[in-house]
């Protein structure tokens, strides 16, 4: 099967973050057949309640080529409209996982061994996966970890810091609203204060940024709210610990309750010979190996800023590229063990 047509078929396979099973599934069958042609390993390692990552070396791996299977919702199928790949997951991040899997092959047939992939669910929402893999690791030297950079070496990409902000009030008719306590109301006050919070900024990774992702609450217009909650997220470019305090004290003034869901460190990483460079405000699973794969590099095909949108796309030519590229810094690090 072709890189084209492996995307495609990953694409068509919703893997919606917590609904992996039918990629990985699927996977495993087909990297059985590389493992078996290869004389590789490949196993199942379990990272959440039926939830598995997939991981397939050849020889003793020095250097791990990753990514997810996961995608945000809404699912939608493949299409190829000659120049590009669309669907859910086409550059987020199947057409990679179909990129490393062609660069394996390409490595493999020129008597190239000492590597691995390293396929992990739940990078959209919790990094479940990347969580168990950090730790299990297997001795790799060098992690290659794949997201759309446009087939650019990313020095480094900002961390996240998430939350549920939980406000509880009083039921009340809406004629009356003294007698009740509005949850809406205090959970709106909250978020105020949270977006008035100073962002720090970094000369490489820029400014910090804020989104209210999601807001609910409440029963019916003629009812005084007891519930409501929103979830946010902060983009990090420096130590998220000066963050929590000043939201900790903003949700203390209104009894709402902030609680944290996910944290990755922002991270600066390392470059290769001969690739071009870029920085990315996007967070990735790197922060969460945590090193236990080896020295983290960033690199992939397709546009971020196609990826989770209902046009999500992948130029074909840009997805070739990356095989080539891969193939390149798999050799290049297991020749010199070396950055630029």
């Amino acid at each position: 099967m072709d890189c084209y047509a492996l995307t495609r078929a990953l694409i068509d396979l919703d893997s919606t973050t917590g609904k992996e099973k039918p990629v990985v599934d699927y996977l495993f069958a087909h990297l059985g057949v590389l493992a078996a042609r290869q004389n590789g390993k490949l196993e199942r390692m379990k990272a959440a309640l039926d939830r598995d990552n997939l991981l397939l070396t050849f020889g003793e791996p020095v250097v791990t080529l990753s990514t997810h299977m996961d995608t945000v919702p809404p699912y939608f199928p493949s299409s190829d409209d000659g120049t590009h790949i669309h669907g859910r997951g086409a550059c987020d991040a199947k057409g990679i996982i179909a990129a490393m899997v062609a660069a394996a092959e390409a490595l493999l047939e020129k008597g190239t061994r000492n590597f691995a992939l390293l396929f992990v669910v739940g990078e959209e929402r919790d990094s479940a996966g990347a969580k168990a893999a950090a730790e299990s690791p297997r001795g790799s030297r060098f992690l290659i970890n794949g997201e759309p950079t446009q087939n650019q070496l990313a020095l480094g990409s900002k961390g996240a810091l998430r939350y549920e902000i939980i406000a509880r009030g009083k039921l009340a008719h809406s004629a009356y609203p003294e007698l009740g306590h509005s949850a809406i109301h205090a959970l709106l006050d909250a978020l105020r204060d949270i977006r008035a919070i100073p962002l720090p900024c970094d000369p490489i990774l820029g400014q910090s940024t804020l989104n209210v992702g999601t807001i609910h609450g409440g029963r019916a217009p003629n009812v005084v709210a007891d519930e409501a909650r929103a979830e946010i997220m902060f983009r990090l470019v420096a130590d998220a610990e000066p963050l929590r305090q000043a939201v900790a004290r903003a949700v203390a003034l209104h009894n709402v309750e902030a609680r944290e869901v996910l944290h990755c460190s922002a991270v600066q990483l390392g470059s290769l010979r001969g690739l071009p460079t870029t920085v990315v405000a996007f967070t990735t699973d790197i922060p969460t190996f945590n090193g236990a794969w080896g020295k983290p590099f960033l690199l992939g095909p397709g546009s971020i800023h196609d990826a989770h949108t209902a046009e999500e796309r992948l130029d074909k030519k840009e997805l070739s590229d990356a095989i080539g590229i891969y193939e390149q810094m798999v050799r290049q690090l297991l020749t010199t063990g070396a950055a630029a």
